[in-house]
């Protein structure tokens, strides 16, 4: 099969090469800038009563560079044109989210009008899509305008695929993070079908705070919980870098170091979450997870900040597609679900159930458990009342069952025992930790 995947690879570049990195990613800020003054300068035209033409899409934002360029930005062609349009593309994704935003079109959190982009504030890259991009051996790439730079690590994995026509490079795109550059490869690559060693095993996964992940096995994985670890540092380097003059050299210094304190923050717990995912699509035939609504558990003050430090909604996005990959199945419990609160043994349900309370103690059969395991069993039980991960499936009598109602139909509803009784259904779940 045929699947978008990226390869990121740390760069190892010259002096001549991180200014030539750093130039073409201001020249894509400066084409943002330019583009968003454009459309604010016709948009208040166009109030005034003036009848002119609004560049909304790459096209015309890029037929309007091309016929000012010259005048704005006489020293455009020190950088690869890429780097422009790069700054005009993202623009036009900004503006066309907040349009649908605005619509209905766009679901989630409502998405503002574009706002100006200043140096040092943000993220610092660039895509090339056309030109040379290529990775020329295992230790160099070759990118438009910039040649061939060095890599810090080898880049035999996409190497071997590209050599052997199971792969094709379709953009790269230039970061910088933590003082460090990086490349990443968009490419389009033939995968195997692939087959987890123990297919026919269903396994439920119970993300928390605590630990990154509670298994219906009883495995319990430990969270690295890099950014508790690393706040006294981060929290000494923020005191000194306010301290410093703006700009000075010091300030840099500092500002350098705060950078990379925290992009070692990010890579640890993206590490720890693709070892975790990784060994979950290779090994089980099911897996079975959360629908969790992250955003709102994270206006819970006392909780935001482990909760943002756990990735809880990183676990979920790397699972859709290593599962597809890896030959598994992934199926989501729904939000309402109340797997912390269901009795794994007997399938009563408590009404209440505080977040301080880490021992499920059944009511009805005298169950005493840990609170996430007994969720991750309850996970792993929905696999067998859900026959697919889609919107909609059949169930082993043929009949079409939503995935959001099958745990309903599943699960015994007596009235006055704690169970889903005949009332409705049962209280919202908390945060599922």
């Amino acid at each position: 099969m045929k699947v978008l995947q990226a390869y990121r690879f740390a760069l190892d570049p010259s002096p001549h090469q991180e200014r030539m990195l750093a130039s073409h990613s201001g020249a894509r800020r400066f084409a943002f800038n330019w583009g968003l003054a454009l459309v604010k300068e016709r948009l208040e035209a166009r109030g005034r009563g003036e009848d002119v033409e609004v560049p909304w899409t790459l096209a015309a934002l890029r037929r309007e560079w091309n016929r000012q360029k010259e005048q704005v930005a006489p020293w455009w062609w020190e950088n690869s044109k890429e780097a422009y349009s790069a700054g005009l593309d993202g623009l036009a994704r900004g503006l066309k989210a907040f349009f649908d935003s605005r619509s209905g079109k766009r679901k989630g959190r409502r998405v503002g009008f574009p706002k100006f982009r200043k140096k040092g504030r943000g993220r610092e890259s660039v895509r090339f899509t056309t030109g040379a991009i290529r990775v020329d051996d295992k230790s160099h790439v070759v990118l438009p305008r910039i040649g061939r730079v060095r890599t810090h690590e080898m880049t035999t994995a996409l190497l071997e695929r590209v050599q052997s026509d199971r792969a094709r490079i379709l953009s790269a795109t230039v970061s910088r993070e933590g003082g460090r550059w990086f490349v990443s490869f968009t490419c389009e690559v033939e995968r195997d079908a692939g087959r987890p060693k123990r297919p026919r095993d269903v396994v439920g996964v119970d993300a928390g705070l605590k630990h990154l992940a509670v298994l219906s096995t009883g495995e319990k994985v430990p969270n690295p919980q890099p950014l508790r670890k690393a706040l006294r540092k981060i929290a000494r380097l923020n005191r000194e870098l306010v301290r410093r003059k703006r700009r000075s050299r010091h300030w840099e210094d500092t500002r350098r170091r705060l950078n990379r304190a925290h992009a070692r923050v990010a890579r640890i717990r993206l590490d720890a979450m693709h070892k975790l995912t990784h060994r979950l699509a290779t090994t089980f035939g099911t897996v079975v997870v959360e629908d969790l609504n992250v955003a709102g558990m994270g206006r819970n003050r006392r909780l935001s900040r482990a909760i943002y430090d756990a990735g809880l909604a990183e676990l979920r996005r790397q699972l859709q597609y290593k599962c597809e990959w890896y030959g598994s199945r992934l199926v989501q419990a729904p939000r309402m679900y109340p797997s912390s609160k269901t009795c794994s043994r007997c399938g009563a349900i408590k009404e209440i159930l505080p977040l301080w309370e880490r021992v499920y103690r059944c009511d009805v059969c005298g169950t005493v458990m840990d609170r996430d395991e007994n969720a991750a069993r309850n996970l792993a039980a929905l696999a067998a009342a859900v026959a697919g991960s889609g919107p909609e499936t059949k169930n082993a009598r043929g009949e079409d069952v939503r995935p959001d109602l099958a745990w309903r139909s599943s699960m015994k509803r007596e009235a006055g025992t704690g169970q889903l009784g005949k009332t409705g259904a049962p209280a919202p779940q908390g945060t599922g930790t």
